[in-house]
């Protein structure tokens, strides 16, 4: 196949484009601050779990606090009420007996209720702080997400204006190479999943980075300027310049 040399140097143009186009392309799919945001959604959703544990500890051990004032309530007013009793003197000495012995068991239970309640408010006290502290983090979480989010989304800005701009670069370029000479290039570039074509520098082709020797430099030092001649190694058009070498 041959092509007008010119032609075949609009084909590192082309490539060019088409390296910018893969990188870019790369850049996208291995974007560090889509991470970023996934590190910071992945932390937010933590500690959304820890305030949903939290708050569901402070409910509970607020509710058995207030059960247990309300028990403690309850054994005052009826330790109350005795004591009111021995103090009337309206009472037998068999019953002051009893009201005494009841006194000192209302005492010893108040007091073991008074340490549970201690206890309980103790817990309770942690649990809030646990609870303040976890909601601390979601809040912060969230803005590390929500400001991820925009350095994600400015980064993915960026990279579809620059892909815009080379896509419109290349089809400048494309629209400039002959019909058939593009066709085989598409054709490699498929194959090769890069370009379809590479600079011969100093008889290395820059596309697979293998340098030519023998029969194969021979061939391509002989090849009439206007010839397509391909990498044996990569299979690309190896486009000649000045600086092939030959």
């Amino acid at each position: 196949m041959k092509a007008d040399h010119f032609d075949q140097q609009k084909l590192l143009e082309l490539a060019a484009e088409d390296v910018a186009l893969s990188q870019l392309a790369h850049r996208r799919r291995t974007l560090p601050e889509v991470a970023a945001v996934e590190a910071a959604a992945e932390s937010e959703r933590t500690f959304a779990a820890d305030v949903v544990r939290a708050e569901t500890e402070v409910r509970d051990l607020g509710r058995e606090v207030k059960r247990m004032e309300s028990d403690v309530e309850t054994v005052r007013q009826r330790e109350s009420k005795d004591q009111r009793l021995l103090d009337s003197g309206s009472v037998s000495a068999k019953e002051m007996t009893n009201l005494q012995h009841e006194l000192e068991s209302l005492k010893r239970r108040q007091a073991d209720l008074e340490d549970q309640e201690l206890e309980l408010m103790e817990r309770l006290e942690v649990a809030e702080t646990a609870l303040a502290t976890a909601r601390t983090g979601q809040e912060k979480a969230a803005g590390d997400r929500a400001r991820a989010e925009q350095l994600r989304d400015d980064a993915l800005a960026d990279i579809t204006d620059d892909t815009a701009r080379h896509e419109a670069a290349r089809t400048e370029i494309a629209g400039g190479v002959p019909e058939q000479l593009l066709a085989l290039y598409e054709r490699i570039r498929t194959q090769t999943g890069s370009t379809g074509a590479a600079m011969l520098r100093a008889r290395q082709c820059q596309g697979c980075r293998l340098e030519l020797y023998g029969n194969e430099l021979s061939a391509v030092r002989n090849a009439d300027p206007h010839e397509v001649v391909r990498c044996e190694n990569c299979g690309r058009i190896l486009v000649r310049t000045a600086e092939s070498g030959l």
